[in-house]
């Protein structure tokens, strides 16, 4: 049997400042961001559109549209002798990605299987990025504050890059983290890992391998998988009730191929 697979959806993330810190330069209290989005990052920001344990997502690729702009500030932090430092952090300035991604079953979460609902998952996520998403969206850091927005496979295909015709190797960054609950294998069950791979930019997107496909991984720690019952989890079933059908209109579907509402 096939592993399921949604159909992939769309999203613009823009902002004035953002921060992907590029970790090889955290050590001093300055930080330094990468030129262009991780993984991991994009995938949070999806994940603060909508999550639930039942799923999880995969980034497939993301447009860098604007030009790569960075501006370096100076931050007072608070030491813990009571006094502060200034450390500069450097930004990346008036930024704005095009996302393309999919969602898949979560198979350690076998407890939730009665959770698994293709279109009422689909129909949340929809109106969640129509509204600008259900928690706040952060462009690497706090604040940075970003915003997000629902486009269709069009949208996503005609917008032109900054760099159209240019191919841009970032070298080795960090691509994402793996946590117990999407583990895959034995070396990465109950263990928090850390991945990185070479990044590489085409007509200014950039294509992503999954967490699983990354050659380099480092096992940071042990962590244990949280549990969900009915104190901390609400079934699809329940949350899409809480949204009104009221105005859903045939093109807002995503041509979902299962699964009833």
């Amino acid at each position: 049997m096939d592993k399921f697979k949604s159909n992939p959806f769309y999203m613009k993330v823009s902002g004035d400042y953002a921060l992907f810190t590029d970790p090889m330069t955290k050590g001093g209290g300055e930080k330094f961001t990468y030129q262009v989005p991780t993984y991991q990052s994009l995938k949070g920001i999806v994940e603060a559109c909508y999550w639930k344990p039942t799923l999880y997502y995969i980034i497939d690729c993301v447009k860098v549209i604007n030009p790569i702009k960075t501006e370096t500030k100076g931050i007072l932090s608070p030491m813990k002798n009571g006094k502060k430092d200034l450390n500069y952090y450097t930004y990346l300035k008036d930024v704005k990605y095009l996302i393309q991604y999919h969602f898949e079953w979560n198979d350690n979460r076998k407890d939730l299987m009665y959770d698994r609902n293709e279109k009422k998952h689909e129909q949340i996520l929809l109106r969640s990025m129509q509204k600008g998403g259900r928690r706040d969206v952060f462009l690497g850091t706090r604040e940075c504050i970003g915003h997000i927005e629902r486009i269709k496979k069009r949208d996503f295909k005609n917008a032109k890059s900054y760099y159209d015709g240019e191919i841009i190797s970032f070298g080795l960054m960090f691509h994402s983290f793996v946590y117990p609950d999407e583990a895959y294998d034995n070396n990465t069950a109950n263990f928090l890992t850390s991945n990185f791979c070479s990044i590489i930019m085409t007509d200014g997107k950039i294509d992503f391998i999954e967490p699983k496909y990354c050659k380099i991984k480092h096992n940071l720690g042990n962590y244990s998988i949280k549990k969900f019952d009915d104190s901390n989890f609400t079934s699809v079933d329940d949350l899409f009730d809480c949204y009104e059908k009221e105005g859903v209109m045939d093109d807002e579907l995503n041509e979902c191929s299962s699964g009833d509402l």
